[in-house]
């Protein structure tokens, strides 16, 4: 209930015009309510008062219209001119209301006797003035406000924007050695005379770049999804490691549905088939394991290479584009909640260690 009604209440506060006279009329309603029961107190309630506070509350509401136009064209000035403007559009239409306030209640109450018109007329002026100064409070007060709300938002919208394009730059920055890998593969294909070969290759090349590209870096995907693309990438670099690059996928039923930013783990196998499969004769492994614990996802993604060389037990920034846009992304989507980590295994490998909030994909 709460939040339905801070929901309504900022749409009120964003809407100039409907709080624009949502106030003017809760105000000079107000206005003829006060003037009123100050009247019966004097016992002076009579439709002869009534008719005059009406008016007088017209009046005011046509008056303060003026004023807020006024406003209006001041308002990109310097502030102690905006300040001297501001004083001077609320004393002139104040001496014209309290004039035609102070005659008419003289005429209607045939209180014509008039000891000390200057002193009379101040007290006359003084609460009119009181009233169209209360009134401009109000008026810059909701100002300044939406002014701050529109700048606020203006600045999220930057701050997103630039967000966004850093994510979608991290994502789109794909390996060259993977692509020139591919190619020069294909070529070599080619030449054997492994048309047919050559062709898978190709039509798995543009089914995963497809992908890569198609997929918007800031909406997520289910883990089962981000392996089928796995699975495109893998069957071009089975294609040139043949038996040399074996695979072993442990994933949890429940984490399969977890939803992941997309294309997250081609970069981490991608170092993985560069720096444990490539560099060996022998090929490698390269494992994923994937559960849910606590409210988060865990996923491990080792192999049986070399493992990288640590400093003070951390991974240098200077090791690899793949791991260090990983991390970043993750850094952007998640801020502090979340872990990545990397670390050497014995007797031989890396394992890149990462845990995210489990979120599920709604029915």
């Amino acid at each position: 209930m709460s939040s339905y009604l801070d929901k309504h209440f900022s749409s009120l506060i964003n809407s100039r015009i409907r709080l624009y006279w949502l106030l003017q009329t809760i105000g000079w309603v107000g206005y003829v309510f006060f003037v009123m029961a100050g009247a019966a107190f004097w016992e002076k309630s009579d439709l002869a008062h009534l008719s005059y506070t009406l008016v007088a509350a017209v009046m005011g509401l046509l008056f303060s219209m003026g004023m807020r136009h006024c406003f209006h064209i001041i308002w990109d000035e310097p502030a102690t001119k905006r300040l001297l403007y501001t004083l001077l559009i609320v004393a002139v239409p104040t001496g014209l209301w309290a004039l035609w306030k102070f005659y008419v209640a003289k005429q209607l109450y045939h209180d014509k006797v008039i000891e000390n018109f200057i002193a009379e007329y101040i007290y006359w002026y003084s609460y009119s003035f009181f009233i169209f100064l209360s009134w401009t409070g109000l008026y810059y007060g909701i100002r300044f406000y939406q002014e701050i709300q529109a700048e606020r938002e203006k600045n999220l919208r930057i701050t997103s924007s630039a967000h966004q394009s850093q994510l979608k730059m991290l994502r789109y920055q794909l390996n060259p050695h993977f692509l020139f890998n591919t190619l020069n593969a294909i070529s070599t294909l080619i030449l054997e005379n492994k048309g047919t070969v050559a062709n898978d290759m190709v039509s798995a090349l543009s089914r995963f770049l497809r992908y890569s590209l198609d997929n918007d870096p800031m909406v997520k995907v289910n883990l089962v999804q981000e392996v089928e693309a796995m699975q495109l990438y893998l069957s071009i670099e089975k294609i040139r490691f043949e038996e040399r690059l074996q695979l072993e996928f442990n994933l949890e039923d429940e984490a399969k549905q977890a939803l992941i930013p997309s294309m997250l783990l081609q970069p981490l196998i991608e170092n993985s088939i560069k720096y444990a499969v490539a560099k060996s004769e022998t090929g490698g492994t390269i494992k994923l394991e994937a559960r849910v614990f606590a409210g988060n996802l865990l996923m491990e993604l080792s192999d049986d290479g070399d493992g990288i060389e640590m400093k003070n037990n951390e991974m240098p920034l200077s090791n690899g584009v793949g791991l260090n846009n990983t991390r970043e992304r993750l850094q952007q989507l998640y801020g502090d909640n979340h872990a990545c980590e990397f670390g050497n295994i014995e007797p031989n490998g890396l394992k890149v260690s990462i845990r995210i909030p489990y979120e599920k994909e709604e029915a």
